[in-house]
């Protein structure tokens, strides 16, 4: 049968994507439905047919799944922030840990996986420490503030996210409280005028620091000076700060950044190590995981005290500090200079002086320091973003052939790709262990860790 667009269609839902949607067929026809669950029988609407597969939209649950739960947030299909709020969170592990076996299987060829459980959450609620939220105008001319709903820039208003902290929406309505009184308008993409574009909060689990970041098309504030006040009510505020950013683009944050009071950065710990966070640090948005997260890729290093280690792609020094703590000698290589100088003032900050951090490529300084300086590593530390390491940079590895490799990895798909190139050229996958540090996404981190083949 031939199915097209706005055709109704009856299906049992049988498997699930790497996207969270749920897979059911139709006389052979493979359709594609977000909101939907294994186990759960839908109505759903083609909206886009292919030959043999199209994509569906949930018109209603005709038999819930066993594993369907109802969302806390009344807007979770809207939003498109958690795409997997509807299924019981003991099923969404077992999806994370099922994706990143596909991906190791399919896409690294490995067949025989050494992985470990999936670390999941005790509370998958409120453990988000930093939250952005774009400020515009609702249908009825409010100023409104929340998230944009999946794939567009149509903000839902929302001052209370599931996965925020409480602070978020006393912050939220103390400026738009603010907004309204002295009739300060919210940016419109549309046109390039207006003033407040974001506001992004930041808190500190461990210290219970507060940091208000206003995102403006400009440099300053009418009355700031009243919003200051305001918002020094709140406890634990600790930075209040203008970030200036006049570009037209998606970029949420421009480089410029003016104190309003307080400090520039609030201070949270990880473990035992504490680090300085500014409004441009990039930080582990939920640090509950974070310290389970370092923790094993720690215990993979399996570190004595004698070892150098590399880190590569360091960040703020999160990881390096970590690895200092039980390494001889430490050496962080971070493309954003910003970060690098967060490194080195969280290095201080702790007393730790065994580590170094350079600014740049991973795959440039590594090869530099390696081949012209002679400096070894006995093990790698890779933490990549998503497109995965560049293969410049695990050709120069597998030069220095370091004991150990541990890498840490925030997409399973160029995980399994680089585990691939590394295990065909002189390794062996020791572990795996996926993290959840996004409860009711997709998304997972994962560890893995590699040992040299001894030939």
């Amino acid at each position: 049968m031939e199915f097209r667009k706005n055709d109704m269609v009856t299906i049992r839902i049988e498997d699930c994507g790497i996207d969270g949607e749920g897979i059911g067929k139709a006389d052979g026809f493979t359709v594609f439905v977000k909101d939907a669950v294994i186990g759960d029988t839908v109505r759903a609407k083609i909206m886009k047919a292919k030959k043999n597969y199209g994509y569906g939209r949930l018109m209603e649950v005709l038999e819930p799944s066993p594993y369907r739960t109802e969302p806390k947030c009344p807007y979770a299909r809207q939003c498109g922030g958690c795409q997997i709020q509807a299924l019981s969170y003991e099923q969404q592990l077992a999806f994370k840990e099922a994706k990143v076996r596909g991906h190791l299987e399919r896409i690294g060829g490995f067949r025989e996986i050494p992985m470990e459980p999936v670390i999941g959450m005790e509370n998958p609620y409120h453990y988000r420490n930093k939250a952005q939220f774009p400020v515009g105008r609702g249908k009825d001319g409010r100023i409104i503030t929340g998230f944009y709903a999946g794939r567009t820039h149509s903000i839902i208003e929302n001052r209370d996210c599931a996965l925020g902290v409480a602070v978020n929406r006393e912050v939220l309505d103390r400026v738009i409280a603010y907004m309204e009184k002295y009739h300060v308008e919210p940016y419109d993409e549309m046109t390039g005028k207006g003033l407040v574009r974001h506001i992004l909060i930041r808190y500190g689990f461990f210290t219970g620091e507060v940091m208000v970041c206003v995102v403006v098309n400009g440099n300053k504030l009418p009355h700031s000076e009243v919003l200051v006040d305001t918002l020094r009510e709140i406890t634990g505020m600790t930075s209040i700060t203008l970030n200036e950013n006049r570009s037209r683009s998606n970029v949420i944050l421009g480089e410029k950044l003016y104190l309003l009071w307080g400090q520039t950065y609030i201070t949270d710990k990880i473990g035992d190590i504490s680090y300085q966070i500014s409004p441009l640090s990039f930080y582990q948005v939920n640090p509950g995981q974070t310290q389970k997260l370092y923790a094993k890729a720690l215990e993979y290093a399996d570190l004595h005290g004698e070892e150098t280690v590399w880190d590569l792609y360091c960040g703020i020094g999160t990881i390096s500090l970590f690895l200092a703590q039980q390494a001889k000698f430490v050496r962080g290589v971070e493309i954003v200079p910003a970060a690098i100088e967060d490194a080195k003032r969280n290095a201080q900050l702790n007393g730790i002086h065994n580590v170094e951090f350079f600014t740049g490529k991973a795959e440039e300084v590594l090869p530099q320091e390696y081949e012209k300086n002679g400096i070894y590593a006995d093990v790698i530390v890779v933490d990549p973003p998503r497109k995965g390491c560049d293969e410049v940079l695990l050709k120069t590895i597998l030069k220095m052939q370091p004991k150990r490799v541990v890498y840490v990895s925030c997409d399973s798909a160029t995980l399994a790709r680089d585990l691939k190139y590394l295990c065909e050229n002189g390794y062996r996958l020791e572990r795996v262990c996926p993290v959840d540090q996004f409860a009711h996404t997709v998304h997972t981190e994962n560890v893995a860790k590699l040992e040299r083949v001894v030939m």
